[in-house]
C-alpha cells in the first residue's frame, strides 16, 4: 500500500471505537512500521494559557488543545503551518508540520494547533482498519488541518467527498435518536 501520510482518514460509521467515532484524523507518518496521526476534530474544554501557557503565543489565549487520539494523552504534539517549511521538524502536508522540540529561536508560523496525545497504529494494523472499512481515505486539504473547533469537519468533509459519503454525512451523531 502506497503511504497515506497527508491524507484524511475519515471514520466510517461502522466504527465503534469510542475514541475515533466521527473523527477526522490527520495521517502525519506511514510506512511498513506502522502509522500515526492527530485527530483534527476533537477540541478539549481546556485552553493552550491553561494546559501549556508556554505555548500560547503560537496559538492565542482562548485556542484549545486539541485530543489527537487516545496514545500518550500527556504528550504535547504542535502542529503548524511555517513560513518556512524547511523549520519544521517533520512536514506532514505542503507547509505544515511539526514543531521541532528544541529551538534557538521559534519558527515563523502563520498557524498552530495544539495537541494532547495522537493516533497509532501498529505495522498493518491501518491497513486491516481500511479493509474492514472502518476509514474513508480523502485528500487533506490546509484548511482542514486548521478548521474553527465549533465546525462539524466530519460532516463537512463527506459531504466534499459526494455520492454516498454527502448522504452518510446527514447521519446523526447518535442514530437511535433519530
Amino acid at each position: 500500500m502506497d503511504s497515506l501520510k497527508g491524507q484524511l482518514l475519515i471514520a466510517s460509521s461502522g466504527l465503534l471505537d469510542p475514541n475515533f467515532h466521527r473523527t477526522v484524523v490527520l495521517v502525519a507518518e506511514h510506512s511498513e512500521e506502522g502509522a500515526m496521526g492527530l485527530v483534527l476534530n476533537r477540541p478539549a474544554e481546556v485552553a493552550v494559557a491553561d494546559a501549556a501557557p508556554q505555548l500560547e503565543s503560537l496559538v492565542g489565549p482562548e485556542e484549545p488543545v486539541f485530543v489527537g487520539g487516545p496514545v500518550e494523552g500527556q504528550a504535547v504534539v504542535v502542529l503548524a503551518e511555517f513560513e518556512e517549511p524547511h523549520e519544521a521538524a517533520a512536514l506532514v502536508l505542503g507547509d505544515i508540520g511539526f514543531m521541532p522540540a528544541e529551538t534557538e529561536a521559534e519558527p515563523a508560523t502563520r498557524r498552530a494547533r495544539v495537541f494532547a496525545g495522537y493516533a497509532g497504529w501498529a505495522a498493518g494494523q491501518l491497513e486491516a482498519e481500511l479493509e474492514e472499512n472502518a476509514w474513508i481515505v480523502e485528500p487533506a486539504r490546509t484548511d482542514d488541518v486548521f478548521a474553527a473547533p465549533g465546525e462539524d469537519v466530519w460532516s463537512d468533509i463527506l459531504r466534499r467527498k459526494g455520492g454516498q459519503f454527502a448522504v452518510l454525512s446527514l447521519m446523526p451523531p447518535d442514530p437511535s435518536l433519530n
